[in-house]
């Protein structure tokens, strides 16, 4: 199988062109060429895919072999791939993912592409719909409890769950101790990516993020697009900022006319190679 290995602010996946390529187990070979020990090492798989609807699909499965619905960083690569391999020479992509069509604007420089803005749609914020157990329109700053203490989330779906949690310091807190408690914790039903937030000022936030079945990553698109819906939502910052996550600056804006999700960042090749 010919694979290609690429990053968006660190978060890496293994991506295979399944207009070439066939992958007949996909959760197991994400469990195993992930490890970053016996195999190609990755946060997950990403599938790239042909689509009566849409222009091309996204599969994407985390390191676990779980596959989530949607993942921004992973939307960019796909992106770049796409275009900068001639799959396509359009610098407008329409690709359909679990969590529906999203379309990627590509920053084309001399044939090759630097950045992507992909519109990540409307976010959800009705609580069954994210989902959680909970009953209510929003869930902002509802307690949960992890290892003896008390925490405020608010829930966002970008197609995925997320639960946003502002902090004093995320680079000092127990981000491994706590995120995988209230990534399993019972209001989820489908689990949760768990984002924690400090709010340097209006337009800039410094977030770290636990992955739904792949633990901390260096950068999550979608989660930054949550983070950026929870802090509007608490009054915290205004409706565009940069969200710096481990792997670097990510600009988000959430567009109050359309209502509408948009993320922008880089995309960048690895390596390829043969599994």
């Amino acid at each position: 199988m010919k694979f290609t290995k690429m990053q968006g602010l660190g978060n890496d996946y293994i991506y295979v062109n399944c207009l070439e390529e066939t992958v007949p187990d996909p959760s197991g070979t994400a469990r195993k060429i992930s490890d970053r020990h016996f195999g190609v090492g990755s946060d997950g798989l990403v599938l790239i895919l042909p689509d009566e609807q849409a222009d091309f699909r996204m599969r994407m499965f985390n390191s676990d072999g779980s596959e989530s619905e949607m993942c921004g960083n992973a939307a960019r690569c796909v992106g770049k791939y796409i275009h900068d391999r001639g799959l396509s020479d359009q610098e407008e992509i329409r690709l359909m993912t679990g969590a529906g069509l999203k379309i990627l604007q590509l920053n084309v420089r001399e044939g090759k592409t630097e950045s992507v803005r992909v519109d990540m749609g409307e976010p959800i914020l009705e609580a069954e719909r994210i989902p959680t157990t909970l009953s209510g329109l929003q869930v902002i700053n509802t307690p949960v409890e992890a290892l003896g203490e008390t925490y405020s989330a608010t829930c966002v779906s970008m197609g995925n769950p997320h639960a946003v949690i502002f902090v004093d310091d995320p680079d000092s807190f127990d981000v491994h101790g706590i995120g995988p408690v209230i990534e399993n914790y019972p209001i989820f039903p489908r689990k949760t990516n768990v984002e924690f937030v400090k709010v340097a000022d209006r337009e800039h936030l410094r977030m770290r993020v636990w992955e739904r079945g792949a633990g901390e990553t260096m950068a999550c698109g979608t989660g930054a697009c949550a983070t950026l819906v929870a802090a509007v939502l608490n009054g915290f910052s205004e409706r565009k900022a940069t969200l710096l996550l481990n792997g670097g600056p990510l600009t988000v804006e959430w567009d109050q006319e359309t209502n509408h999700v948009f993320q922008e960042g880089p995309a960048e090749f690895v390596f390829d190679g043969d599994y």
